[in-house]
């Protein structure tokens, strides 16, 4: 797929694409301050696309190769991104999965509630309580002035801060998500909190699942724990079109 994808406000999308012909693709999208290159968006996309499943990961605008200002990337913003991304993996002909860590899990929860070209779900440390999530991790930090996490290369805007406690919680969107859904959280996450997929996971209807992984942290950083999350992504999808 050669095809240049550019967002609702006409900044090119920076992707790549691995097609196995598959009838399906997984879109994988990635948390804050993350890209489409981050380890476990590429060891997932490895993991899918070794078993002969088609793939593309995308950066969000404003973050890695893809046009646009790191300070404008909000939730609501990367709803546009995944919609164009979404229309040209449609006019491949292909159904769509898509994967989304963190932030990105917030933004495909968001759209899959209201867009039934998602046909299944599968969020990965997903972000949910989106006003309680700026407040415990940037709180303490001045908007337009600070970082986050003090990384100088990802300045805290106050558009961000402003769109995360205007969200506040995505809870409720669980009853609206009616495709198969698989949430995988770690235990010792303390950047998006476990309890946000307990919260989410008892809203959701059928369908749903749940992986959680004993010890993982936000990322899955250890090896042992990356596969558990790659392999438990492609048992799930393998036994959906079983």
């Amino acid at each position: 797929m050669d095809t240049v994808i550019r967002n609702n406000s006409g900044e090119k999308i920076d992707y790549s694409f691995h097609d196995s012909e598959s009838e399906m693709v997984v879109i994988i999208g990635h948390g804050v301050t993350g890209n489409k290159d981050r380890p476990l968006v590429v060891a997932l996309g490895e993991g899918l696309a070794t078993s002969g499943i088609s793939v593309l990961r995308f950066s969000f605008s404003g973050n890695g190769d893809s046009e646009g200002r790191f300070v404008d990337s909000t939730i609501t913003k990367e709803l546009s991104d995944l919609n164009a991304v979404i229309d040209a993996v449609e006019a491949e002909g292909k159904r769509v999965i898509y994967a989304g860590h963190s932030m990105g899990g917030a933004v495909g929860v968001s759209v899959a509630a209201v867009d039934k070209r998602i046909q299944a779900l599968i969020s990965l440390a997903g972000m949910v309580n989106t006003k309680k999530f700026a407040e415990t991790e940037f709180g303490e930090v001045i908007p337009d002035e600070g970082n986050m996490w003090d990384d100088e290369d990802c300045p805290l805007s106050q558009v961000f801060m402003d769109d995360l406690r205007g969200i506040d919680t995505l809870v409720e969107k669980g009853s609206q998500i009616d495709v198969p859904w698989l949430l995988v959280h770690g235990t010792a996450d303390d950047v998006v909190l476990i309890d946000d997929t307990y919260d989410i996971f008892e809203r959701a209807g059928h369908g749903k699942e749940k992986l959680i992984i004993e010890g993982s942290d936000h990322v899955f950083s250890d090896s042992k724990h990356m596969k558990a999350m790659v392999d438990g992504v492609l048992d799930w999808i393998k036994e959906m079109n079983a």
